[in-house]
C-alpha cells in the first residue's frame, strides 16, 4: 500500500493547494527517531547549542517572507500576526540562547563532606541533565511559535535534547519550511541536521509517542488528543513525561464596582480579545461572570457594539469552522441562554463572532448547561449574569483547570470583592491577571503558561524561560573523585557555572 499523501489547503476555500509530503510509515518514524537518538551526543556542547539556537533565529528572519506567505495560505491568519509570531519565534530562540549560555538551568548544587551532621553528609554533587529525544506535536493556531520553530523545539534543543516534529495537518508547507531551516541553521554550526527531524501523519503521531527511544513529549491541542496521546505515553513499558497543553476556558469576573466603574472600556475590552486570531487563541476569555442590573447592561451594550463590528472570519480547517458551528448552535437551544449577537456560520467558508448569555444560577448545579462550561473554539463567549458574590464562588467552583483566569476589579475607589474573588480564581489557573486581557503571552523568565488539567497535564510552563525544565532530569554525584566528576561539578567550576555551594549561592 502506497503512503497517504499530505496536502496543504487553503482554509478559505477549502481547496487542496499542492502535496507537500506523504504520511510517514511506522519504519520511516523508526529511523526518524533512532537518526535523532545517534546525534544526541552533539548537543553536549553548550557553546554550540547557544550557536544553533541564534542562528535559527537568523535564519528564519532572512527566510521570513516564503515563510509568512506559506503559513497565511495554510492557516488565514494574515500577514501582520503571522509577521509577528514569526518575531516572537525568532526572539523565542535567541531567548533560550542566553538561558543556555548563564547555565543557571542547570541548578547545580555542591554540598561538601560534613562529618558533624547528623546523620553525616557525604560529598554531594547534583545538576540536571538532558532526557533524550523529545517529541514535539505541533499547534494549529500558532503555525509558528507552538509548532516546528516554536517554544517545545526551542526548548528541548536548549536543555539538549534532539527533537522528532510531528507537524500539524492545518499547516505542512510551513511546517517543512520551517523544520528545513531548523536543519540548515544545525549544518551551518557545525551539528547535524539530525538533530531535529519531522514526521507526518495521524499514525506518525501514535508511532512516535511509543518509541522506546523517545524520552518526553511536548503537546499543544485538543482534550481528546492530548489525552489520547497522554494515555499512551502512560501505558508505555517505560512511562515518559507528557507535557500537553489541552483547553482553557480562561474565566473572567467582572466585580459590580468594577462594572459600575468602566463597564465600556470592559465590554470593549472583552469584545477585542474574545475575537482576537478569530477567537482561536488557547488564552480567549472564553467565560465572563458580569453582575445582573443597569451596569452589566451596560457592559453587554458596549460588548454587543463591539462584536458586531467584527467582520466575518476564517478559522483554520473546515472542520473546526464545523465543529463551531455546531457548538454554539447547540448552546444556543438550552433554556434561559440568550444570543444578543448571534455567532455561527458566517458564508460557506467562514464564521461570525458572536456571545451568549445565561443567568449564573443555571451554572451552580449541573446538568445539559454545563456545556456552557467547556471551551468552544472560536469567536464566542459565555456571559453568566450573577446577583451576589455567593453565586459567583458557586460557579467558579465548578470550573475546570485553566491556562489564565482574570479579575476585573475597580481602579478608582476601594472594591470590597476583588481580594475574596482573585483567591477563589488563584486555584483555577497557571497564571492570574487584574485588570488585564489574557490573550497575548509575553515570552518572559516570570512567564507561566499551563494550569490544573485539562489545562496542562503538568505542572509545567511551555513559555518562558523555565520551560527548559521539562526536557531535564536530576542527577547527584555522591563521594566521586575530582577527576571523574563533570566539569559542571567540579571544585574550580571551570565553566563559570552560577551555583549554590553548601547551601549558598556562589
Amino acid at each position: 500500500m502506497s503512503a497517504a499523501p499530505v496536502w496543504s489547503v487553503d482554509p478559505r476555500t477549502g481547496n487542496p493547494r499542492e502535496q507537500v509530503a506523504v504520511e510517514a510509515t511506522a519504519e520511516e518514524v523508526d529511523r526518524a527517531v533512532r537518526a535523532a537518538h545517534a546525534v544526541r551526543d552533539a548537543l553536549a556542547d553548550r557553546a554550540a547549542r547557544a550557536a544553533f539556537l541564534r542562528a535559527a533565529a537568523d535564519l528564519l528572519e532572512e527566510t521570513g517572507e516564503h515563510i509568512v506567505e506559506a503559513a497565511d495560505a495554510e492557516t488565514a491568519l494574515g500577514p501582520a500576526r503571522l509577521n509577528g509570531e514569526l518575531a516572537r519565534t525568532a526572539a523565542q530562540l535567541r531567548a533560550f540562547a542566553e538561558v543556555v549560555d548563564e547555565g543557571a538551568y542547570l541548578d547545580v548544587h555542591i554540598d561538601h563532606q560534613d562529618g558533624s551532621r547528623t546523620p553525616p553528609w557525604p560529598d554531594l554533587r547534583r545538576y540536571k541533565i538532558p532526557l533524550g529525544v523529545v517529541a514535539v506535536y505541533a499547534a494549529s493556531n500558532f503555525p509558528l511559535a507552538f509548532s516546528v520553530p516554536g517554544g517545545d523545539t526551542a526548548s528541548a534543543l536548549a536543555a539538549g535534547c534532539p527533537v522528532v516534529v510531528k507537524a500539524h495537518p492545518d499547516h505542512p508547507a510551513t511546517s517543512e519550511l520551517c523544520a528545513s531551516v531548523l536543519r540548515r541553521a544545525a549544518a551551518r554550526t557545525g551539528l547535524p541536521e539530525d538533530v531535529v527531524t519531522l514526521v507526518h501523519g495521524f499514525d506518525a503521531g501514535v508511532d512516535l509517542i511509543r518509541h522506546p527511544l523517545v524520552s518526553a513529549a511536548g503537546f499543544t491541542g485538543s482534550v481528546r488528543g492530548g489525552r489520547a496521546l497522554f494515555d499512551a505515553a502512560a501505558a508505555r513499558p517505560a512511562p515518559i513525561p507528557f507535557h500537553g497543553e489541552l483547553g482553557s476556558l480562561n474565566p473572567v469576573v467582572v466585580t459590580g464596582a468594577a462594572a459600575a466603574e468602566r463597564a465600556g472600556e470592559i465590554g470593549a475590552g472583552l469584545g477585542g480579545s474574545m475575537t482576537l486570531g478569530a477567537g482561536q487563541f488557547c488564552t480567549k476569555p472564553g467565560f465572563v461572570l458580569v453582575p445582573e442590573g443597569a451596569t452589566g447592561d451596560q457592559l453587554l451594550k458596549t460588548l454587543t457594539e463591539t462584536v458586531s463590528s467584527t467582520g466575518s472570519g476564517v478559522l483554520l480547517d473546515h472542520r473546526m469552522r464545523d465543529a463551531f458551528v455546531t457548538g454554539v448552535r447547540e448552546r444556543a437551544a438550552l433554556p434561559d441562554v440568550g444570543a444578543p449577537v448571534t455567532p455561527g456560520a458566517g458564508g460557506e467558508h467562514t464564521v461570525s463572532a458572536g456571545f451568549l448569555t445565561v443567568p449564573a444560577a443555571r451554572l451552580t448545579a449541573g446538568g445539559p448547561h454545563d456545556a456552557l462550561l467547556e471551551e468552544c473554539f472560536g469567536p464566542v463567549t459565555v456571559i453568566a449574569r450573577y446577583a451576589s458574590v455567593d453565586e459567583i464562588a458557586a460557579v467558579l467552583a465548578r470550573l475546570p483547570g485553566n491556562l489564565t483566569a482574570t479579575l476585573q476589579a475597580a481602579t478608582e475607589h476601594d472594591d470590597p470583592d476583588a481580594a475574596r474573588l482573585l483567591a477563589a480564581l488563584t486555584p483555577l489557573a497557571g497564571r492570574i491577571l487584574v485588570n488585564g486581557w489574557p490573550t497575548g503571552v509575553a515570552v518572559a523568565p516570570a512567564q507561566h503558561h499551563g494550569g490544573p488539567y485539562p489545562a496542562t497535564t503538568s505542572t509545567s510552563t511551555s513559555v518562558g524561560a523555565t520551560a527548559i525544565e521539562r526536557w531535564l532530569r536530576p542527577v547527584t554525584f555522591q563521594s566521586t573523585p575530582e577527576a571523574l566528576l563533570p566539569p559542571e561539578l567540579r571544585e574550580d567550576n571551570p565553566l563559570g557555572l552560577p551555583r549554590r555551594v553548601d547551601g549558598r549561592r556562589a
